[in-house]
């Protein structure tokens, strides 16, 4: 598998340049045969899933339950392995998931994570995600949904589905909703097709909770509820600091304690989306460093000067203006 197309909130930034592809031969001549492993750490280095499960550790900030369910569900899926090894009785356990919890909190990027582990593990033959939501499932008339569905579930065969904002799917309010269809489908999906493909349904933790209510059949398909804790403002700043490193930016003189009050009161506003409004109050104070900059047509800029947010380019914010 390549390298992941994908940033995790807050993680440090790769190397330059294509990373080095492994030695996937001398590995493989190097392991034992799997079905000759008897520990942990022999399934963990012929799998290599330990690497991405370490990479989800130290790269994604906070998160510590999170973090600790997909270790439970990794051993879950080593011990499995290694009781089949030796003849023992080893059932496929179903793994359909839901992810609940506010915007910006690292849903997608951990899914993206728990189908690598899968596949690394041999759960599922590809490791690949498909991310839709109600308009890649539902139709607009009689006959629509279905193939919409059923092409959706054929492309996420072999990997994981995810559903962000799965509650949209279920309208009772209008009897001519085509949703529940939709549903029906995924639920002969997931019982039937569970040892190829893992359902993610993710959204609002109020609204999926409504929505489960809705639909026992699908509830008790979703053996991991998983629920994302927003990010403290020790943890927002340590992800502003790593997404700043990643686009080669740094905090100036003071800058980042002038960032830690805008954080403290940004907090307090509507519509805070966590590491999601992070990024987009980086990229705002970016384009204020750029225009400050660019202002002073003459002069000669360095690299310091290029790579610098100051504290204006912070102080400029309506949260602080506003107050």
């Amino acid at each position: 598998m390549g390298a992941p197309l994908y940033t995790i909130p807050g993680s440090a930034t790769p190397a330059a340049g294509p990373p080095a592809a492994p030695d996937v031969n001398a590995a493989a001549a190097s392991a034992p045969d799997a079905s000759g492993m008897r520990t942990v750490n022999q399934v963990l280095a012929h799998s290599q899933a330990g690497a991405v499960i370490d990479e989800l550790e130290h790269d994604l900030i906070g998160l510590a339950p999170i973090k600790a369910r997909i270790r439970d569900i990794a051993a879950l899926l080593v011990i499995d392995k290694l009781r089949m090894n030796l003849g023992l009785q080893a059932q496929a356990p179903s793994l359909h998931m839901s992810f609940t919890g506010n915007p910006g909190t690292g849903k997608t990027t951990v899914a993206l994570r728990m189908a690598e582990i899968l596949h690394r593990l041999g759960y599922v033959r590809q490791g690949h995600m498909v991310a839709v939501t109600r308009d890649d499932l539902v139709g607009q008339y009689i006959g629509h949904t279905a193939p919409k569905t059923r092409e959706v579930v054929k492309k996420a065969m072999g990997g994981v589905l995810f559903i962000d904002e799965a509650y949209y799917l279920y309208r009772p309010e209008n009897e001519r909703d085509y949703g529940q269809e939709a549903i029906e489908i995924l639920l002969q999906v997931m019982e039937n097709q569970r040892d190829d493909l893992v359902v993610i349904l993710a959204g609002y933790k109020n609204r999926m909770d409504t929505f489960f209510q809705s639909n026992p059949g699908l509830s008790s398909r979703i053996a991991h509820h998983l629920d994302f804790p927003d990010y403290s403002r020790e943890e927002l700043g340590e992800i502003a600091d790593r997404m700043l490193a990643t686009m080669n930016y740094r905090f100036g003189n003071g800058s980042r304690e002038v960032f830690d009050d805008y954080l403290a009161r940004r907090l307090k506003l509507p519509h805070f989306a966590n590491a999601r409004s992070v990024r987009n109050a980086l990229d705002r104070m970016r384009l204020r460093q750029a225009s400050r900059l660019f202002a002073d047509r003459y002069r000669e800029l360095t690299e310091i000067d290029l790579t610098t947010i100051e504290p204006p380019d912070i102080l400029a914010s309506r949260v602080f203006t506003d107050a």
